[in-house]
C-alpha cells in the first residue's frame, strides 16, 4: 500500500465520508461562502480524495479558508459531506509534527476586542496539538 493510499484510507475512516457517492453536480461549491477565497473548492476536495491526490490538499491554504459552516453538507443531494473531508484533512495536517497552522504566540497579533472568546478557544483546540 502506497503512502497516498494510506492517507486516503485514514481520511475516509476519520471523516466517515464515501466520496464515490459524489455525482459532481457542484452544488456544494455553489453554496460555499468561502468559494472565492479557496484554491480548491468543496467538490474538488471530494474528487481529489477519491482519486488519492492528497498531497496538494495538505499543503493548500483552502483547508483553513473553509468555515466549517456545513452549507455544502446541507446542499448535497447525495449526502457526501465535503466539510467532513476538509476537517479530516485538517486533522491529518495537525497530527504531522510541527505542521500546525496557528501557534499560540501568533494569536495576540490577530486579536481585537470584537473577537469572541469562543473563537480563540476553538482555534487553539483545533490547531495546537
Amino acid at each position: 500500500m502506497t503512502k497516498n493510499e494510506r492517507m486516503k484510507e485514514q481520511i475516509l475512516r476519520t471523516s466517515g465520508v464515501n466520496p464515490l457517492k459524489c455525482m459532481r453536480c457542484g452544488k456544494c461549491s455553489g453554496t460555499c461562502p468561502s468559494y472565492d477565497e479557496m484554491e480548491y473548492h468543496p467538490h474538488q476536495f471530494v474528487y481529489m480524495v477519491e482519486t488519492g491526490d492528497i498531497e496538494p490538499l495538505l499543503a493548500s491554504k483552502s483547508l483553513y479558508k473553509c468555515l466549517s459552516c456545513f452549507a455544502c453538507v446541507d446542499r448535497c443531494p447525495r449526502s457526501v459531506e465535503p466539510a467532513k473531508l476538509v476537517e479530516a484533512l485538517r486533522l491529518m495536517v495537525i497530527r504531522q509534527q510541527g505542521a500546525n497552522h496557528f501557534k499560540a504566540d501568533d494569536i495576540p497579533a490577530l486579536v481585537d476586542e470584537e473577537i469572541p472568546q469562543q473563537l480563540l478557544v476553538s482555534a487553539l483546540r483545533k490547531y495546537s496539538k
